[in-house]
């Protein structure tokens, strides 16, 4: 009997010892500090200070960049350029010619024997001059129609450079809110294992049952997790606006957290003035009507006349020289070279078969197409407009109620620990205000970041403001 009561004891002090240890272990990992257990491949890069980068700093490196927006400012350059060619198009234009024109005499004198010449070695030095006065030119369509077009390029880099904006503020903000999230994610990690660490003395003082622990040691392992999620998602966030903002893969920077300094939202009926007198979709629509506008145009112009002057100053004569002797006259003694003529014709068009007709009929079909787009983007720029005024005016109620949330959160969490110390609630009710915490503080992250959102989709149909 004695021996049996004598193995019952050790068996009780070695069950006492070895919980002791685990106790233990877990007191050493409650004062652990937040650490990722996964760590994320980086770039290679310079070991260099990171370069600190603001919302403006990031618009400006972005623009450099970006194949779309640098391709709408090509074709904007472009289309200048075009404004310059149609009208040097419609100015008299100048040109050089110098000629020799040998042909086989007869053997007898210097006629040539083919009457295209008058010798049988003719030289032509000319300046020519030529005017044509087509209908495109005394009209100045193509000159009108280049600077619609150019318009309408210009509108075009507009959308691209706005909606880059919008680009480049998402994913700006995306990564300032995942590294709020991470210190939101390592605060509540840091709040599970100070509650372990809690539930973990009182279980020793006898104050508390051993699901107490249990219930915190999962909370920390979940905690964990999220705390990992968390620094990948920052770490996408990262990359994502790596790819915008350098040539190379660079990952050596940080950006400037300026959430909580965000422009005010002006009223409605400024914003809807800003975006009926700045806003570049209504813009493209109005220069697409007046480029058919100028089609039609031409295409009535295609019935008038054409015009063609030109004038020719110069030298063609049997000599190269300014002054030479008429073979078949010589007793005339040298007489000039030097010389113009005049060329003028006049064009009508007669009879085509209707080809001019029809071309009229598509121009004026293709107008009336473009001026149902225009009336169908003034629709729709206006209800866009409504609605990310609205999505704007949400956001920012949604800012200032998560804030709330978030402190009430905070002050819940507290409470709760200080009544579970006194015995007055339970770990569930300690761990479902941590989570409540957590997600009050995410949300207001969000909330912040979706106001940012919202504002620069805002801006695309107003401007700045």
């Amino acid at each position: 009997m004695n021996r049996s009561i004598s193995y019952l004891v050790v068996v009780a002090f070695a069950i006492v010892a070895l919980f002791s240890w685990r106790t233990n272990a877990q007191d050493e990992v409650g004062l652990e500090p937040a650490q990722p257990s996964v760590q994320m491949e980086h770039p290679a890069g310079p070991q260099a200070p990171p370069l600190t980068i603001t919302l403006t700093d990031a618009i400006a490196r972005a623009r450099k960049l970006d194949s779309q927006y640098l391709g709408a400012v090509g074709s904007q350059k472009n289309a200048h350029d075009d404004i310059l060619q149609s009208r040097n198009a419609m100015l008299p234009q100048a040109s050089a010619v110098s000629q020799f024109l040998g042909a086989q005499g007869n053997g007898k004198d210097a006629i040539g024997r083919f009457v295209t010449q008058d010798g049988v070695h003719v030289y032509r030095a000319w300046g020519v001059f030529r005017q044509d006065l087509s209908p495109n030119t005394y009209l100045a369509t193509g000159y009108r129609r280049a600077k619609a077009a150019e318009a309408l390029a210009k509108a075009k880099a507009e959308i691209a450079r706005r909606g880059l904006a919008v680009t480049v503020t998402k994913n700006y903000y995306t990564l300032i809110t995942e590294q709020r999230n991470l210190a939101t994610t390592q605060q509540a990690l840091d709040q599970a294992q100070h509650f372990l660490k809690i539930t973990q003395d009182a279980e020793k003082a006898g104050q508390s049952a051993h699901a107490d622990v249990l219930r915190a040691q999962i909370q920390v392992e979940q905690q964990q997790q999220v705390f990992n999620e968390a620094n990948l998602a920052m770490e996408d966030a990262r990359l994502n606006l790596a790819v915008l903002l350098f040539p190379t893969l660079d990952e050596n920077f940080s950006v400037v957290d300026d959430m909580d300094a965000a422009a005010p939202l002006p009223a409605f009926a400024e914003a809807q003035a800003m975006a009926m007198k700045d806003n570049p979709d209504l813009r493209v629509a109005m220069e697409a009507v007046r480029e058919a506008d100028l089609d039609v145009t031409a295409a009535k112009g295609a019935f008038l006349p054409s015009f063609s002057v030109e004038t020719d100053y110069g030298i063609e004569a049997n000599a190269f020289a300014l002054r030479s002797v008429d073979v078949e006259e010589p007793h005339l003694g040298p007489l000039p070279n030097l010389g113009y003529f005049i060329t003028a014709g006049v064009t009508i068009p007669v009879w085509d078969w209707g080809t001019l007709r029809s071309k009229l009929r598509q121009s004026q079909t293709n107008r009336e197409q473009a001026r149902a787009e225009l009336s169908q983007t003034q629709r729709e720029t206006l209800a866009n407009l409504y609605a990310a005024y609205n999505e704007a005016s949400v956001a920012r109620e949604a800012v200032e109620s998560s804030r709330r949330i978030a402190t009430d959160a905070a002050e819940s969490l507290r409470l709760s620990e200080l009544r579970y110390q006194a015995g007055e609630s339970t770990a569930l009710e300690v761990v479902d205000a941590q989570n409540a915490l957590t997600q009050g503080r995410t949300g207001y992250d969000e909330a912040q970041m979706r106001y940012r959102v919202a504002l620069a989709t805002l801006q695309t149909f107003t401007g700045s403001f």
